[in-house]
């Protein structure tokens, strides 16, 4: 294993920081919050501790700060209907729960937050965030008319992302072919969307 030492000093500046808050996510992924303090952080960005102190007072400050900066909504899709533009942001997501490390820093952010108010409040901001697209891709549609004006926005967002989540994080189980389309289609349907595409 290579020591701290060996690692060539983090300059300065915001790609230092960059390091550091990168270094902060890989380290939650792989030793969840019962793992993660300064020194692991520092050992993995190759920074000494006084470089992450100086920035950070606490881990708890420095976990916010990372996962502000690595929780980014997915962008917009444009391929203008409105089943092909969930199928493409769910199927989207399906391969990041599918992928390497989100699901582990995100069941560690989860239990994170459960601990700390701090955190379960950017938890909740974060997911906010994330939820934004769908969010606008449905009240595109509801202002087109291609799904009814008295749709409920946030019960839709509910039921197009939790099955994706609970699946994953709760059954321990794989996506099936077409299991995004299944969705889409379901809930469209339940919304009442009737245009074909």
């Amino acid at each position: 294993m290579i020591q701290e030492s060996a690692h060539r000093p983090i300059p300065r500046g915001s790609h230092a920081r960059d390091r550091v808050l990168v270094a902060a996510l890989e380290v939650l992924a792989d030793r969840g919050l019962a793992g993660f303090n300064m020194e692991a952080v520092a050992h993995r960005a190759g920074a000494s501790k006084a470089t992450v102190y100086r920035r950070w007072k606490s881990p708890g400050e420095l976990l916010i700060d990372a996962m502000d900066t690595g929780f980014r909504p997915f962008p917009l899709p444009t391929t203008g209907y409105l089943r092909s533009d969930l199928v493409e942001l769910l199927s989207t997501f399906e391969h990041l729960l599918d992928g390497e490390p989100f699901p582990r820093l995100m069941a560690a952010f989860v239990d994170a937050a459960e601990r700390d108010p701090r955190l379960k409040s950017l938890h909740a901001e974060l997911t906010d965030r994330r939820r934004e697209p769908l969010r606008g891709v449905l009240i595109g549609a509801r202002e087109r008319g291609e799904i009814p004006g008295a749709a409920d926005i946030e019960l839709a967002v509910d039921l197009l992302a939790g099955p994706l989540f609970y699946r994953h994080f709760v059954a321990h189980r794989g996506y099936p072919d077409d299991y995004v389309t299944a969705v889409v289609d379901h809930v469209l349907s339940a919304l009442g969307y009737a245009r074909s595409e």
